[in-house]
């Protein structure tokens, strides 16, 4: 495989966390959950209600890309990070543009809002949902995933497209 670094991107509520564990164990190499890199601050805000903006995410951004740069010497790493716009997409891949795929779980409003209602243990409020979405820039390059698959399906598409 030529990636040293798979990002995994979409909204919350996409499968995220959940499909790049499963393409990490698949894979046999790391992975880390973005969430878990955001400052308290960020999460606070999130959690009152507030969507964060370009700012707010900006140092989250860099040091998820310091983070890719670091782990994946000379090995493979998974990365789940919204990556909304594509300035962060940008932001993600510096110094490693050549290295690094990104996996869009694309899904729709409705069967992501229903999967955001039935989770309790994320910081995330159901009222954001919708400021991602406006957010959101699809990126017209890298794996394209269908988020209502089965999480099966879904891993299953994504190693069928990284041996091509």
């Amino acid at each position: 495989m030529r990636y040293r670094v798979i990002y995994v991107m979409g909204v919350s509520g996409s499968g995220k966390s959940t499909i790049g564990k499963l393409l990490a164990d698949t894979l046999g190499c790391s992975f880390y959950d973005g969430d878990d890199f955001h400052p308290e601050k960020n999460i606070k805000k999130m959690q009152s209600g507030k969507p964060l903006n370009d700012e707010d995410r900006h140092d989250w951004i860099v040091l998820l890309n310091r983070l890719a740069k670091k782990q994946s010497h000379g090995r493979l790493v998974v990365i789940s990070c919204s990556a909304l716009k594509e300035s962060y997409r940008q932001t993600l891949r510096n110094g490693i543009i050549d290295e690094c795929l990104f996996i869009y779980l694309k899904g729709d409003y409705q069967t992501i809002l229903q999967r955001i209602k039935n989770r309790d243990d994320h910081f995330m409020p159901v009222d954001l949902l919708q400021s991602q979405f406006d957010t959101l820039e699809e990126p017209d390059y890298g794996i394209h995933v269908d988020s209502n698959q089965s999480q099966e399906e879904n891993i299953s598409f994504i190693l069928k497209k990284l041996s091509k």
